[in-house]
């Protein structure tokens, strides 16, 4: 089968598309034919080295959708989708034609998304949902999403369907235009220091539930949580150091949520997946646009795409 594949990190010219050959399924196990792939930041840091732990020569990729053609006969033929820490890391992930996963590492597709969509979607909405989730985020929580990318706006998503009051915060005119599109109100991040008010404005006494997606907020969000509120962080600067006010934050009662999407294996994104999943198909959640779509065998110039930050959100099609 085709891929891409690389034998070192810390350059991405070490990613090549090869012919290597097709995975044969265990018991209790799955080959995906892959129709479409999700290329994300992770995988492109992936190949330049920022995970020790990933064992080499490797088939990148997390995200994918596609179709059952081996394992359970129950599962022969069926449209899925999956994601999962495993992919790309220490097992071969989705930039191929075919990929191997347990059986239950496969989620079914929901039939409103396309593959394209459905292959877009794996890591920002399990990350939000798992942010969520942890965070306690029910119909009673006023929550603040900070940021204007995938799993920010996941995030929102995901929450207007619990009932969840709503506020985005985000640093760039266009991301915030772009959020208040989509019927978010949403607050435009400038100063640090002014959060903690622009927050009290819009909820007296601060937010329940505070996600950041970006790293970069957390000490300026303490001001802006409501007493036994949660922060939840989903980044965080490269030398991994923030100035946290403790003092502040131990007199509202409040508590930090580490939300790390690459501690959830195959099995547990499926079993995400599968929960929130059939909103798309009841039409609760909106269906992704501006996909970019490129062949496999162009991945190497989609990866620096990523590299140098384009912004498009990339599928990678076999």
């Amino acid at each position: 089968m085709k891929a891409l594949q690389f034998d070192k990190t810390g350059d991405l010219s070490s990613l090549r598309f090869v012919e290597v050959p097709t995975p044969v399924p265990g018991a209790d196990e799955v080959l995906v034919q892959i129709k479409a792939a999700g290329l994300n930041p992770s995988d492109v840091k992936n190949v330049l080295g920022r995970f020790p732990y990933t064992t080499l020569p490797r088939i990148p990729g997390r995200d994918f959708a596609g179709v059952v053609v081996e394992g359970p006969p129950a599962l022969i033929g069926q449209e899925v989708w999956g994601t999962g820490r495993e992919l790309g890391f220490f097992a071969d992930g989705s930039h191929a034609q075919f990929v191997k996963l347990p059986a239950n590492g496969v989620a079914h597709k929901p039939s409103h998304l396309s593959f394209t969509q459905a292959a877009s979607l794996g890591v920002p909405y399990t990350t939000a949902w798992d942010a969520l989730e942890r965070s306690l985020v029910n119909a009673e929580t006023r929550l603040l999403v900070i940021g204007g990318g995938a799993v920010a706006t996941a995030a929102l998503a995901l929450a207007k369907v619990r009932g969840a009051q709503l506020l985005g915060a985000a640093r760039r005119p266009e991301q915030v235009k772009d959020l208040q599109a989509q019927g978010y109100q949403t607050i435009q991040l400038d100063k640090p220091e002014e959060l903690g008010a622009q927050v009290n404005a819009v909820y007296r006494g601060g937010a329940d539930v505070i996600f950041d997606t970006t790293g970069f907020w957390l000490p300026a969000s303490v001001p802006a949580l409501a007493p036994f509120g949660r922060i939840a962080i989903v980044a965080a600067p490269v030398d991994g150091h923030v100035q946290l006010p403790a003092l502040a934050l131990y007199r509202k009662g409040g508590s930090v949520v580490g939300i790390n999407s690459l501690l959830y294996g195959v099995e547990a994104c499926a079993a995400m997946l599968e929960q929130f999943g059939r909103f798309f198909d009841e039409d609760l959640l909106p269906l992704p646009q501006g996909l970019v779509e490129a062949p496999l065998a162009e991945g190497l110039a989609r990866y620096a795409d990523v590299n140098q930050g384009s912004g498009d959100k990339v599928i990678l099609m076999p």
